[in-house]
């Protein structure tokens, strides 16, 4: 009989413990409302849209491909550009203030009427990565208008961003607008590479200023449809911040010699040997900061079961990040992420080199810094035999993680979804860098979003072959900024 009861007690615990999780589950569950700012009216201003593409267009044309050896960049390139932009921008060559920083980046200060207003920074870049001319249904420097788009390097990285923001300056002063908050404009010509000549001196010249900027935009992140599990509509991606670029170098030296009589372990075996353990040991996944906010806006928008798991993210963490991880572009928006990227050896098949050096760049999540993942590195690799040091290439810290609860956000949030109301707006990381980190200290609010739609295979466009906008898309860009600006001076 004591048997009996204690058997039923312990069903009765445990229905009750079911009960309970199951009520909580739903409460979460019920309670997981959206976070989308409800907006009237979609906003378009009578924009000259074939005027503007053709200007993108002429802009296209120019090869400003930068490269880490400045005496491989032809400046008369950049330098065309600039007198292109003068010309093609008339009203604001003359109304706003301009200045040159270290030769070609390019500044405009639009003069605002009330000095109690922090100004706000508009960013984008004149460079642009090389372009081999094989592949292209359009050759890349062509700017050609065809089938519905503007075709060439850098319709999407960076010059659709930079024409959009003077298109924008262009329309606004001939419609009369006059800022309340000053808006500076900043345009670097290295980001490509770093931005050490660009973004950083005109950065330096910021601070030297003792400007604050009440917030910075630049491009990062986009619109994309799909990428996201169980969320249909396109969605627009705020990154609040980016990762952090760092690239060690892993050398292993020894006598050498002759390839018939090898040692029990090559330099070459050697540095494999600590690459393989790298890989078999990835840094731990986060679902914290903006790689949990990106769902605590979407959650929401999904159909069941998927609101229900991510509503209660404390319960089913481990599956959502068993899901995550199983993506590239997904795995790295929640770890630092590791990729061995160059090995080099012996010049020669059969003689053993004295000095082997591989290259593993890491990208690195908020919390962490490059200090952290060496450590690790070392901790890992565990081989006195293996030098650890860092790559003679550019490399930071992850950027602090910008607020969304602020007004900069807020602001932001409902100028997209007032120019693009078809999409839902969520926060994340940027896994890719930008000139904004050479801003860092002069706002607490920096954001990185392009409207460029880039569904399904337009990613591979980033960088690859048959960079393009369509000439709606674009007319869209021109419309977002001039929705933003007349938003933050409001």
């Amino acid at each position: 009989m004591k048997k009996m009861k204690a058997w039923v007690i312990t069903v009765i615990a445990i229905a009750v413990v079911i009960v309970i999780l199951v009520t909580a589950i739903a409460v979460k569950t019920a309670t997981f409302t959206s976070k989308q700012v409800a907006v009237d009216n979609k906003v378009s201003d009578p924009v000259d849209l074939d005027g503007a593409a053709g200007r993108l267009s002429g802009a296209l044309k120019f090869k400003t491909v930068s490269s880490i050896d400045q005496s491989e960049v032809d400046y008369t390139q950049l330098a065309g550009l600039q007198e292109y932009i003068a010309k093609s921008f008339p009203l604001v060559n003359s109304t706003l203030e301009k200045k040159i920083i270290n030769n070609y980046g390019l500044l405009y200060i639009w003069q605002g009427s009330d000095n109690q207003k922090k100004p706000v920074l508009l960013l984008a870049h004149q460079d642009v990565v090389p372009a081999p001319a094989e592949g292209w249904k359009h050759q890349p420097f062509s700017g050609d208008i065809a089938d519905g788009f503007i075709w060439g390097r850098g319709a999407i990285d960076d010059k659709g961003c930079l024409m959009s923001v003077l298109e924008m300056a262009e329309y606004l002063i001939k419609d009369g607008f006059k800022p309340s908050r000053s808006i500076y404009i900043a345009f670097g010509f290295d980001e490509e590479v770093g931005g050490q000549q660009g973004a950083a001196k005109i950065g330096e010249y910021f601070k030297a200023q003792g400007l604050q900027f009440e917030s910075i935009f630049d491009e990062g992140m986009f619109v994309t449809q799909g990428a996201v599990p169980a969320v249909k509509p396109p969605v627009a991606l705020i990154a609040v911040a980016e990762k952090g670029y760092l690239s060690l170098e892993l050398v292993a030296e020894s006598a050498g010699g002759a390839s018939s009589m090898p040692p029990q372990e090559t330099t070459v075996g050697i540095l494999a040997a600590a690459i393989d353990k790298l890989q078999k040991h990835p840094f731990p996944t986060r679902m914290t900061g903006p790689a949990a906010d990106l769902f605590e806006y979407l959650g929401p928008e999904m159909s069941f079961p998927y609101k229900m798991i991510f509503a209660n993210m404390w319960l089913f963490r481990p599956l959502i990040e068993s899901e995550l991880v199983s993506s590239p572009g997904t795995n790295a928006t929640i770890r630092t992420t590791l990729a061995p990227t160059m090995f080099e050896g012996s010049q020669r098949d059969n003689v053993l080199p004295p000095k082997a050096t591989a290259v593993v760049n890491f990208r690195i999540l908020p919390g962490e810094t490059m200090q952290s993942v060496t450590d690790r590195v070392k901790s890992v690799i565990n081989d006195p035999r293996v030098k650890i040091q860092p790559a003679p290439v550019f490399a930071n810290d992850p950027s602090p993680v910008s607020s969304i609860d602020g007004w900069s956000y807020k602001i932001l949030d409902k100028t997209i979804r007032e120019v693009m109301p078809d999409v839902l707006v969520a926060p994340m990381i940027s896994i890719g860098g930008t000139d904004c980190i050479h801003y860092i200290g002069l706002s607490t609010d920096i954001y990185r979003f392009l409207p460029e739609r880039l569904y399904g295979d337009d990613l591979s466009m980033l960088h690859g072959m048959n960079e393009r906008i369509s000439i709606t898309n674009y007319g869209e860009m021109i419309n977002y900024y001039i929705q933003l600006v007349r938003n933050l001076c409001s």
